[in-house]
């Protein structure tokens, strides 16, 4: 109840007219999980989850996708030549409903299928869909996992603390100084691509990707440290995705809750590879567009997901990854070949992320335009935020701190967990992470995944 209370607290500190509509979904799915599996008909199982899945869809698309839609209908009866202007409901986005929408389903959807049984608890069923340290950007946990964990008892466990507390600074590592020191030098590019040359324009690509991971993996620590601190265990969310060698691998290390939920409940669905080779790229790429969509509701992330569709697309057609590729965790140096894979992965999905960065579809291929420009423009730029070379270079620097533990905990769940045996390194590596952090924390500097 504590936890409960601590929860909604911590949600109705953001706005707390929304705490309804989380506890709105909460009440909904408790209920109809209940109702489906004392149901034996099956017929009127299907309609009590076909309840669920409108309700959650339904509130979800009225906040996020509502005037996405009537704009598109807006612009496509505009070139019609029909005048008629629909309106737009221009509603305050819930922060974190994306996560706890799917959260609930994952529950309902789950007892469809009699993987779980329904909790009688509704203490515990509120406080799973409301837990605060992941309530707003995941990871998105399933009931299996996390619900249980709300009845077992509370016992402080030091070793589990102090490990949390390591995940909590690395967490705060990656976001404030790797992922915030990137997004300044980031915002000054993409501000100013028009007058960048196509150096500082790819430039501004890789950065955006360093951020974005710095930024959404570092609340994934955040995250996950708290929840140890309490006695609770999350699931992994990012496991070293820089180091991925194909598109394939790059998915199985990045955003992995969600990229897992969408496996269970789209792609294996839609038929998964039992269909033949090209049913299984067809599902491929719809997963891919609908995970686009879910990030946001615009075109450039529907086109984001598109694209990243494609490499995955190409890669399964042609067979590009070796079936005697060597696991991440087993190398023990990465040879040439596997850096150039690296880097080519990265320099893919960094391009896809302009789309993600970008205002708009306009703005994204202007920037496209702009990278094969090569007609002598200055590869420096001066933005609303300057910066100097020396900054990029700090930023390179911490950069190569967050690669170098991430290689040595490739097969550990997130960087700090094991550094050294001497006690007085690993003291001096807790003490310089903590005042580069407390040096760079300034600002209101949002955490990218909370406009999802």
């Amino acid at each position: 109840m504590l936890l409960l209370l601590a929860s909604y607290v911590f949600y109705a500190y953001w706005d707390y007219r929304f705490l309804s509509l989380i506890i709105l979904s909460s009440g909904i799915d408790y209920y109809l999980g209940n109702a489906i599996y004392t149901t034996q008909v099956e017929s009127k199982r299907k309609q009590l989850l076909l309840s669920s899945v409108v309700a959650n869809i339904g509130i979800l698309a009225i906040f996020k996708y509502f005037d996405f839609f009537i704009a598109s209908a807006n612009t496509l009866l505009d070139s019609f030549g029909v005048s008629t202007q629909l309106g737009l409901l221009e509603l305050l986005f819930p922060v974190g409903i994306s996560f706890y929408t799917f959260q609930t389903l994952s529950y309902t959807i789950d007892i469809y299928r009699r993987k779980i049984e329904p909790t009688k608890d509704v203490v515990s069923f509120f406080g799973f869909v409301s837990f605060f340290p992941q309530l707003v950007a995941g990871p998105i946990e399933r009931a299996s996992d996390l619900l249980p964990q709300f009845k077992s008892d509370r016992k402080f466990d030091y070793s589990n603390a102090m490990d949390g507390t390591r995940q909590i600074l690395w967490g705060m590592f990656k976001k404030v100084v790797v992922a915030d020191n990137a997004a300044i030098i980031v915002d000054s590019i993409f501000n100013n691509y028009q007058d960048a040359s196509p150096f500082v324009l790819f430039l501004g690509a890789g950065l955006f990707f360093v951020q974005v991971y710095g930024d959404f993996s570092g609340y994934s620590d955040i995250a996950i440290g708290t929840a140890k601190l309490l006695g609770y265990r999350l699931s992994i969310n990012f496991a070293s995705p820089f180091f991925s060698r194909s598109f394939s691998e790059f998915w199985r290390r990045w955003h992995i809750t969600l990229n897992t939920w969408f496996r269970d409940y789209v792609y294996f669905p839609l038929g998964g590879s039992r269909q033949g080779k090209r049913r299984h790229l067809i599902n491929i790429t719809i997963v891919f567009v609908v995970c686009g969509f879910w990030h946001g509701a615009a075109w450039t992330f529907i086109i984001w997901g598109f694209v990243n569709a494609l490499y995955f697309v190409v890669e399964q057609r042609f067979n590009l990854v070796s079936d005697k590729q060597v696991p991440l965790e087993e190398l023990r140096f990465p040879k040439p070949g596997d850096l150039f894979q690296m880097f080519m992965v990265f320099s893919a999905i960094a391009i896809s992320l302009i789309f993600f960065r970008s205002p708009d579809l306009s703005s994204a291929f202007d920037y496209f335009i702009e990278m094969t420009d090569f007609g002598g423009k200055n590869n420096y730029i001066l933005g609303a935020k300057m910066y100097t070379l020396a900054h990029f270079f700090e930023l390179l620097a911490y950069m190569m701190i967050m690669l170098g533990f991430e290689w040595i905990n490739r097969a550990n769940s997130f960087g700090l967990e094991r550094i050294s045996k001497f006690k007085i390194v690993r003291l001096g590596t807790y003490f310089i992470l903590t005042l580069l952090c407390l040096h760079y924390f300034y600002g209101d500097n949002a955490f990218v995944y909370f406009q999802f």
